[in-house]
């Protein structure tokens, strides 16, 4: 379960499970454009107002994000062309 207006953990755990090769373009850019609604709607609330599933939840994405993603340096147009396999990595 997850706060409301955010992307539900299941959902989430269902589309880091499926192989992106299995996935269609259309469902490639529907992802990075719900997860980056989900993160705008992560950065605009504190953790103290979350519940506390959805707090660690977030603080694990911050770190994945960060890491992994290049955090909020890439463009939503960078996170799009990267889930359909055409950016720059």
């Amino acid at each position: 379960m997850s706060d409301t207006g955010r992307k539900d953990f299941s959902t989430k755990a269902k589309e880091e499970l499926t192989p992106d090769a299995t996935k269609s373009t259309q469902d490639k850019v529907k992802e990075a454009v719900t997860d980056t609604t989900d993160r705008i709607a992560r950065g605009g609330q504190t953790d103290s107002s979350k519940s506390a599933g959805q707090e660690a939840f977030d603080k694990t994405q911050r770190a994945h994000d960060n890491t992994a993603h290049g955090g909020a340096t890439n463009s939503i147009g960078d996170k799009i062309k990267n889930a359909v396999g055409l950016g720059d990595h």
